[in-house]
């Protein structure tokens, strides 16, 4: 089981480094499903001591006051025995520390890096890892001392940022708490016990630690709380005996300490029943014992989120495409097949399945009818218009029987007004096609990836709308130019004759200039102009179709594609210039997909064989 707790380690280092961590993640991650130790306790409690005597190495920052300001998670590596003891932080990957003096110096200079050589606190965490045949594997997270009040140097509100810095850590399920109190305080007022009641008041995560048992007065001891009748935790309590401060003055070494700490509890009246469940060697098996049951138990759970997580990258990964190649041949390939994405979300808007083809329908069945009936032809054929146009018509010499020169002219001008809805029908359609290309761009997924591209094949797009419109303009007109340049013989077969009351053409001129004779003149230009008025509003919808939105569907990027092929692999590469928080995500997922990947499989491994 032990190789559990090894891979539970690799798998946390891993997170770590990938970033897939943080005690303020708001949504769970697979370092926050694996168990760790948060060490808590209030100021000069003997945390450091503590950790530095399950290490056996002297590592720590020392001093009065706030020493801790940046939560340090250290991640323990049993090595096999006779390999040196060596340290990497996650900011220094490249660099190992044999040297563990400087191991102390480089968390000063990082602390001080972020928060300055001042007292304040920062939740940013420090992460270490110590590689050594004298440890056992273990995640243990150094938090800065519960405090009382700010002093000089830190700000009011330090006492409630170290609390929530500590809670953001303890309050989640799968963190034990090592509770740090000193031997010759009151436990009903441990700041660490405290935080453990508050969030674990059955005890069953707490494991609570009594320090400078060696300093309490003479005739006193601390059996009531080691034995759990003081307060009593479903975890045994431990006691420690830290290396005094004149023994790190003079660099008495952890061996030695451990063997003094041994000889204290076995020699020691009041603790030597319970020898054998004392000092930072027990403590370090115990934390480790537990972390087996702990592991084991949540295998099940790690497992599921695993899984889940790989589905949930999987899935992510497909959306944001595959990295782009790097040789011409498959970047061509690679630019059409995004091409054909667009054209098949722009064909469902027109086609239906997609909103926007629908509005096209509209410009036909209502604007353009409506435009049709808002033409002033009342006004263009008034009787003062008509008598006008027909006497200038006429000019020196009358008409004898039927005005054709003015009934053509009165018709040309009529149907010149037909220009304007024929125009506004083509221009209309062309804005519609517009937006339709504007939200397929963005609607097509797999085109995201690639701001340059998106705007190329809308630029490329939107020209060729433009081509599109000028010949359905061009064509529109050309029918309404064609309803002005013949007008039909029946239309003058049947016009009525002025006759007199024997049958008879009438011969008098002066008749023909009465008021009747340009209302009939008005009405039957009228006549005729509806009836060419219900032929354009079926024409020019066929014109606008055939000229814009069929050659929209079937050559909308034909001009496009025949620049392509004239490209360079240079400036298919620059069509290709991925967004770069898309790349950077993508390579998180792969990252991450190929951890969680691995992680199940050395799960399984490890349970398999165990």
């Amino acid at each position: 089981m032990d190789a559990l707790i090894a891979l539970v380690n690799r798998i946390q280092r891993a997170c770590t480094l990938l970033g897939d961590h943080g005690a303020d993640a708001a949504l769970p991650t697979l370092w926050e499903a694996l168990p760790s130790v948060a060490v808590v306790g209030g100021q000069s409690s003997g945390k450091s001591s503590v950790l530095e005597s399950i290490v056996g190495r002297d590592f720590l920052p020392r001093g009065s006051g706030i020493v801790t300001r940046r939560p340090l998670v250290l991640q323990l590596h049993k090595t096999e025995q006779g390999l040196q003891d060596y340290a990497e932080f996650l900011h220094l990957p490249k660099k190992r520390f044999t040297d563990f003096s400087m191991v102390r110096k480089e968390i000063e200079d990082e602390t001080d890096r972020l928060t300055g050589k001042s007292k304040q606190i920062s939740p940013v965490p420090i992460h270490l890892s110590i590689y050594s045949p004298n440890v056992v594997n273990l995640t243990l997270i150094d938090l800065p001392g519960l405090t009382k009040v700010a002093v000089e140097g830190q700000p009011e509100s330090i006492v409630q940022d170290i609390e929530s810095m500590i809670h953001s850590y303890v309050d989640k399920p799968n963190c034990l708490i090592l509770a740090i109190t000193p031997a010759n305080q009151d436990v009903a007022t441990s700041d660490a016990i405290k935080v453990s009641r508050q969030v674990d008041p059955a005890g069953k995560r707490t494991f609570g630690v009594l320090t400078k048992l060696d300093l309490m007065d003479k005739g006193t001891n601390a059996r009531e709380v080691l034995e759990g009748r003081s307060y009593r935790l479903q975890n045994p309590w431990v006691g420690i005996v830290n290396r005094s401060q004149a023994d790190i003055n003079r660099n008495v070494d952890m061996i030695a300490a451990r063997k003094r700490e041994r000889e204290f509890f076995a020699t020691n009246s009041d603790y030597s029943h319970l020898a054998n469940q004392m000092g930072s060697e027990y403590l370090a098996s115990l934390l480790s014992k537990h972390l087996e049951s702990v592991i084991r138990a949540q295998i099940p759970g790690i497992a599921s989120l695993i899984n889940r997580s790989i589905n949930e990258l999987e899935a992510e990964l497909s959306r944001l495409g595959r990295p782009v190649a790097v040789d011409a041949g498959a970047q061509l390939y690679t630019i059409l097949e995004l091409c054909r994405s667009f054209e098949r979300v722009f064909k469902e808007h027109l086609d239906g399945g997609r909103p926007g083809g629908d509005r096209i329908y509209v410009v036909f069945d209502y604007q353009l009818p409506a435009a049709l009936r808002k033409l002033p032809l009342d006004r263009n054929l008034s009787m003062q218009s008509v008598r006008k146009v027909i006497s200038e018509a006429d000019g020196y010499q009358p008409h004898l029987i039927a005005p054709e020169q003015g009934y053509r002219r009165l018709l040309e001008s009529s149907l010149n007004f037909f220009k304007g809805p024929a125009q506004a029908s083509v221009d209309s359609v062309h804005f519609i096609l517009k937006e339709l290309v504007r939200n397929s761009v963005a609607e097509t997924q797999e085109l995201k990836r690639f701001p340059t591209l998106q705007s190329e094949i809308a630029a490329a797009a939107n020209d060729a709308l433009e081509r599109f419109r000028e010949d359905g303009r061009r064509t529109a007109l050309r029918l309404v130019e064609m309803e002005s340049s013949y007008i039909t013989v029946d239309f003058f077969r049947k016009l009525p004759q002025e006759v007199d009351k024997g049958g008879n053409p009438a011969p008098s001129s002066v008749d023909r200039y009465a008021e009747g004779h340009f209302q009939r003149i008005g009405s039957n230009v009228l006549s005729y102009v509806g009836m060419v008025s219900e032929t354009l509003r079926n024409t020019i919808p066929k014109a606008v179709v055939h000229c814009q939105v069929r050659e929209a569907k079937r050559s909308l990027l034909d001009y496009f594609y025949a620049e392509l092929g004239k490209k360079e692999e240079r400036q298919l590469a620059q069509l290709l210039d991925e967004d770069c928080v898309l790349m950077e995500r993508r390579q998180q997922c792969a990252k991450r997909l190929e951890l969680y990947r691995s992680a199940r499989d050395e799960i399984e491994a490890v349970c398999w064989s165990g």
